[in-house]
């Protein structure tokens, strides 16, 4: 009976791991869209499946995702709500030739998020129920902190305020609009689009990728040191607070934590994989879901024991190292094929094709709210103005979330 169970859950592992490379490589495609649907034909699925196999499921599915959601973040320069702060130093690594190199760089911070999650997952189970409160109300000042640690670093203080604040404009009136998912079009405009019209107005050219073995992509202590010390300090305070996800994570830790292209790189691998795995913590700690995925799978299981988590736990652990590997293949197929076509030409398809994707998930508000968002990363970029200031995007909403709720 426990070998059948076994190897039930080795299926439902593998399972997870092939839809969750699907929905990491697709751009809105988003793993709490197949998660709800899995809800929806819960009662049919438990009658073919134990409630086991289908959170173990959705917990490799969700694991694969943030291993894989960077590629097309790199080379198509499509991101979503985890990964639209790698466009910026991942698509100039594609200029240069070396976008395998920038999306093995995120795959090594998803594989070093693998031992931290085991290290804080005893301090979440014990530890988070006694502080959660406190933290909590000390996070928007926290991120009062961070946003304007990061506008008085620019030389033009006055423009980086302006920005700052236009982009938190823009994220607040996006998600107290009436639409499905606006971070899509909120983030594809920001940090997406107007990459792409630049790069279709200045004609760009991808040139031949470098496909650097294992070997040769090398990473120094101090970049190590800083991804992962950036990655510790913010990744678990944002993986159990409602309303704050990888990309206020990574603010914090690069804000704090003074990064290098490879080192952010680095440390945006590891804060969506922790954040995602340590949300399956939360909701046997305190008993509160931080992901659409981690609500599925209270939802799914309801009581959630020590050796549900010991599974959970493990489900990451084997799905991340396969994830890894899967990375690297479809990675160095992207840096093949990538190099061959006409980058303007499909630099438009790719505009094109999220211009076609937002209406059909946001309807027509969330088209506006796509070109709107386009046009102030366009004027960021032209302005010379660095784009970790269109993060008021999200930081501005969530401190009013804290501060008025």
């Amino acid at each position: 009976m426990r070998s059948k169970m076994i190897i039930e859950l080795i299926i439902a592992l593998l399972l997870g791991c092939t839809i969750g490379t699907f929905t990491g490589l697709a751009p809105g495609i988003h793993i709490n869209l197949i998660s709800a649907i899995l809800l929806v034909y819960l009662p049919g699925l438990s009658s073919k499946f134990s409630l086991l196999f289908v959170a173990i499921f959705i917990v490799s599915m969700s694991t694969t995702h943030t291993f894989l959601d960077f590629i097309p973040s790199v080379f198509l320069g499509a991101p979503d709500e985890d990964t639209f702060l790698s466009v910026m130093p991942g698509h100039q690594m594609l200029k240069e030739g070396k976008a395998h190199e920038a999306v093995m760089l995120t795959l090594y911070g998803s594989l070093l998020a693998l031992p931290i999650i085991l290290i804080f997952s005893p301090a979440f189970v014990y530890i988070m129920p006694l502080i959660y409160e406190s933290a909590k109300s000390l996070l928007p000042y926290l991120l009062i902190f961070i946003g304007l640690y990061a506008v008085f670093r620019e030389d033009r203080v006055l423009l980086a305020i302006t920005i700052f604040l236009m982009s938190g404009f823009i994220g607040l009136i996006s998600l107290n609009l009436p639409v499905n998912q606006p971070m899509l079009p909120l983030l594809s405009g920001l940090f997406g689009a107007s990459s792409l019209i630049l790069a279709v107005k200045q004609k760009s050219e991808i040139p031949k990728q470098e496909f650097s073995g294992l070997r040769d992509i090398k990473v120094s202590r101090k970049d190590f040191f800083r991804a992962s010390l950036g990655s510790i300090f913010s990744a678990p305070l944002c993986s159990f607070l409602p309303g704050v996800g990888s990309g206020h994570a990574a603010a914090i830790g690069s804000e704090i934590i003074e990064q290098t292209q490879k080192s952010f790189l680095i440390l945006l691998g590891a804060i969506n994989t922790i954040v995602m795995g340590l949300s399956f913590i939360t909701i046997f700690s305190i008993g509160r879901a931080r992901t659409g995925s981690a609500l599925a799978v209270k939802n799914i299981l309801e009581t959630i024991s020590v050796g549900d988590i010991i599974t959970i736990i493990t489900a990451i652990i084997f799905s991340g190292f396969l994830s890894f590997l899967i990375g690297i293949k479809i990675s160095k197929y992207f840096s093949a094929k990538i190099s061959k076509i006409n980058y303007s030409v499909f630099s438009l398809f790719v505009i094109g094709l999220l211009a076609a994707i937002v209406p059909v998930f946001s309807g027509w508000i969330g088209m506006i709210i796509f070109i709107t968002s386009t046009s102030l990363g366009l004027f960021t970029i032209l302005s010379g103005t660095r784009r970790i200031n269109l993060m008021g995007s999200l930081l501005i909403p969530t401190i009013i979330f804290y501060l008025v709720g």
